[in-house]
């Protein structure tokens, strides 16, 4: 039996991301998702640095990768029409675990188990964690965004920043104040 897995997870690359925005360098969602793996690593890091205790920092980090798989077979759809109201985001959630259940079901049955944790964690801190870094990735953006003189993003950094604070995560807020102040640099100021 031919297993469509990876080949389905490869074509992340196609999927555009920020889609209703004009962007000065276009992001997808392999990128993003290669992006938010990092974060979360670092903030699960962080975590187990500043408690001792938290997730694997590499299950995190797995997590992270595969947060947005289903979108391979949704697509990306604009925040701003996913949060549009309750009724559309409560219909997306369930197109989504449609999406990771197909995605779960494309896998020999034996290598099912390994996989069913990584596309739909049930770990409520890896779940907070990859979140978090997802808000970072998306702060992040708009930073770059910003940076290169497109305004259009202005309102999405406030909007971004804003859920993440409103998240409480200490991680994260350390994350803000050690490393995100870089990503306003030039290359040549980063020396």
């Amino acid at each position: 039996m031919n297993s469509h897995f990876f080949a389905y997870i490869s074509r992340m690359r196609f999927i555009q991301r920020w889609a209703l925005m004009r962007n000065t360098s276009l992001e997808n969602v392999q990128e993003h998702s290669h992006q938010v793996a990092v974060l979360a690593h670092a903030l699960a890091v962080l975590r187990r640095k500043n408690t001792g205790a938290g997730p694997d920092p590499g299950q995190v980090a797995v997590a992270a990768l595969y947060h947005d798989a289903s979108e391979i077979l949704t697509g990306d759809m604009p925040t701003p029409i996913k949060y549009a109201n309750p009724e559309i985001r409560g219909a997306y959630k369930d197109v989504e675990a449609a999406a990771e259940r197909k995605l779960l079901h494309m896998l020999p049955a034996d290598l099912q188990s390994a996989y069913k944790e990584v596309l739909t964690p049930t770990d409520p801190e890896i779940i907070t964690l990859v979140k978090a870094a997802d808000k970072l990735s998306a702060c992040i953006k708009c930073v770059e965004e910003l940076k290169a003189g497109n305004g259009e993003f202005r309102a999405a950094a406030e909007k971004t920043l804003a859920s993440l604070r409103e998240m409480h995560v200490p991680e994260a807020e350390a994350f803000l104040e050690t490393f995100m102040p870089s990503f306003s640099l030039t290359l040549d100021e980063l020396q």
